[in-house]
């Protein structure tokens, strides 16, 4: 992995996180640098996996999500994939300790919604030592014509 310039990006499956992948890896390929796709999990108790099965779904998603960019963009930037236990604000500031950039979706799938930004975002600008980029998920527009005068 190439050390002169390394973007972490925050991966959950959503298409928020997908996208931030996509912008990542291209930025990536545009400065020569490395990408590193962290994917941050908790067992909370209450669902019906253990924190085994919960920590293999999370290296699930990041290998499916890191073949899916591969066939989406090819192979021309070095993607390492990281799976880490913890709060993902918390993991995903600890893992840009040191990187270049830190990139996140929007939304991704929390358990709250902010207007603006998810949550996890908002609390990884607060932390970050580094500069944090939020990919914007596209506001669906409607179909319909406003006939209204």
């Amino acid at each position: 992995m190439s050390a002169s310039h390394l973007i972490v990006v925050g991966i959950d499956g959503s298409e928020g996180s997908r996208r931030a992948l996509d912008w990542a890896a291209r930025e990536a390929a545009e400065r020569g640098g490395a990408l590193r796709a962290v994917v941050a999990w908790r067992w909370d108790g209450g669902t019906a996996v253990s924190p085994i099965e919960e920590r293999q779904r999370a290296s699930e998603l990041l290998d499916q999500e890191i073949a899916a960019l591969t066939a989406r963009l090819g192979s021309a930037t070095p993607v390492v994939g990281e799976v880490v236990e913890g709060r993902a604000a918390d993991v995903l500031a600890t893992a840009a300790r040191g990187a270049d950039l830190l990139v996140l979706g929007s939304h991704g799938h929390g358990r709250l919604q902010h207007t603006v930004l998810g949550s996890v975002s908002e609390e990884c600008i607060r932390k970050a030592t580094c500069p944090v980029v939020v990919i914007p998920v596209p506001a669906l527009v409607s179909s319909a014509t406003d006939t209204t005068s």
